[in-house]
């Protein structure tokens, strides 16, 4: 076997995406100073969590950490995929965090991936699961994943701080790349969709936030249609919440997402009643959603802001060919996906601002990530 040689790594900063990108290129990681002067050091739950559901999505991956949490090493297995797997993702962060790497992994496995998630599904930190079936499942698309077999099916909802929601995901596997895209046309927005929730509150709630959204959007374009999804009972989680995902569909099939969930903060489940702080009120929550998603379609760019990450791992993945894509501003979030890219798959992307419009092209070569986990036969 002889000794393995990890990447050392120092923080805590985007743990998620270098756990990830060390699973798809198969390198060790050891991570030091994981919050070492923090007054809660180590690792947090949803970290942990996390590392559990590498481990029962793969086989022969180890995990080491050391008794503060400060230290982690983890050396990646074979991604397996395989059916009626399950796993709780915990409440201090909602399923969102957890499915964007869970989708490129299962993209990368052995079987097709289908597993159910327990845990929050809206919350206003990660991108909700709604999101998710709206514009994320479309991107892959793009890169030439097969929708057969895509989807993610929401059984409940869950709002903080108690969650109570569980959604179920299906990947299909790529039998042998990806394929490169060519994707710098953003179009004009042609129709506007969205979808609302309400869980333990007054289905009123919904038909507000709508109403206000609608008086921003009819001024603009008459395709609007938001839908309504009032869940009542064991469907509907343990705490009560509402919110709404917006997403604009454009002339070139591009897909602009906002979302927001509003619900009670974590940890303050011994307050009395009364001392519980006013939530925003729903016609505020529909003008202040319909304002933002204005905003990302101002920036510019064939995706959202919050989708950026993603594209770029996409484009980094795919077959040793020119990917050329345009987004908006460069959010922090996409800024370090481009170092973590070039630190695990070498891939370098060429980034070039262009004043006129205020957007950004990048362009790069592929790493050609094969999947060589299926079976070959």
């Amino acid at each position: 076997m002889g000794k393995v040689s990890y990447m050392k790594l120092k923080g805590s900063q985007n743990l998620r995406q270098r756990l990830l990108l060390s699973t798809l290129s198969s390198t060790p990681i050891l991570i030091e100073d994981i919050r070492a002067d923090a007054t809660w050091p180590g690792l947090l739950s949803h970290e942990v969590s996390f590392l559990r559901l590498l481990e029962t999505i793969s086989d022969d991956c180890h995990v080491e950490i050391n008794e503060t949490g400060t230290k982690l090493k983890y050396k990646p297995g074979i991604v397996m995929g395989g059916r009626y797997l399950e796993h709780d993702c915990g409440l201090s962060r909602s399923i969102g965090y957890f499915l964007e790497p869970l989708i490129l992994l299962g993209l990368f496995g052995k079987k097709p991936l289908s597993i159910k998630l327990k845990g929050i599904t809206n919350d206003s930190k990660d991108p909700s699961v709604d999101t998710f079936r709206s514009t994320t499942l479309p991107l892959l698309k793009r890169f030439g994943v097969p929708s057969e077999g895509l989807e993610l099916k929401i059984e409940s909802r869950g709002v903080a701080p108690k969650g109570g929601g569980e959604v179920t995901l299906s990947v299909p596997i790529i039998y042998n790349s990806l394929k490169a895209v060519t994707w710098t046309d953003e179009g004009m927005v042609k129709r506007i969709r969205g979808i609302s929730f309400s869980t333990r509150v007054s289905v009123q709630f919904e038909n507000t936030m709508i109403h206000a959204a609608r008086g921003i959007f009819n001024r603009l374009l008459p395709d609007v249609h938001i839908f309504t999804d009032h869940k009542a009972g064991a469907q509907a989680g343990n705490s009560p919440g509402y919110g709404i995902s917006l997403v604009a569909e454009t002339t070139s099939e591009c897909f602009i997402s906002v979302d927001t969930t509003i619900s009670y903060p974590r940890g303050n489940d011994d307050m009395d009643i009364d001392e519980k702080k006013e939530l925003m009120p729903p016609e505020e929550v529909g003008e202040e959603i319909a304002s933002l998603l204005l905003g990302e379609i101002e920036q510019g760019g064939v995706i959202d802001s919050t989708h950026q990450g993603l594209l770029f791992l996409l484009c980094a993945l795919c077959p040793q060919d020119v990917s050329k894509v345009r987004v908006g501003k460069l959010v922090p979030y996409g800024i370090e996906t481009l170092r973590n890219i070039k630190e695990f798959l070498g891939v370098k992307f060429v980034i070039k601002p262009e004043p006129a419009t205020g957007t950004v092209m990048l362009k790069c070569i592929g790493c050609g990530l094969k999947n060589l986990s299926r079976k070959l036969s």
